[in-house]
């Protein structure tokens, strides 16, 4: 795996102490694959005020602009990993599912 994208539930599964996105993450991390988050994911997951666990984690994200080719989240998400050619950890693997589908494309979905 050469990236992976993160979802609005992958960042909120930080604030839940979610031990298996935890795993993934530093599986990923120490594999030194830097995660990939839509600025529109984060501007989702942000609930305002302190998100300790949600910030610790985007230390070692890069952060992705919309490039406005895509409608909603979900799109963004599933555009961002297709462009990266990266799988995507998620809370709605039904919706990305089909999305991607339905542009005729695969991709590798964790749930959360």
């Amino acid at each position: 795996m050469a990236a992976i994208v993160y979802d609005t539930g992958a960042l909120l599964a930080t604030e839940w102490h979610s031990p298996d996105f935890l795993a993934l993450h530093d599986e990923v991390t120490a594999a030194r694959i830097r995660p990939l988050v839509p600025v529109v994911v984060l501007a989702q997951a942000w609930r305002g005020g302190p998100q300790h666990q949600i910030s610790r984690v985007l230390k070692v994200c890069e952060l992705i602009p919309d490039d406005d080719r895509t409608g909603g989240v979900d799109a963004i998400v599933v555009a961002t990993a297709v462009r990266h050619q990266a799988p995507v950890v998620t809370s709605d693997p039904g919706d990305l599912a089909r999305i991607a589908d339905a542009i005729g494309v695969k991709i590798k979905l964790y749930p959360t």
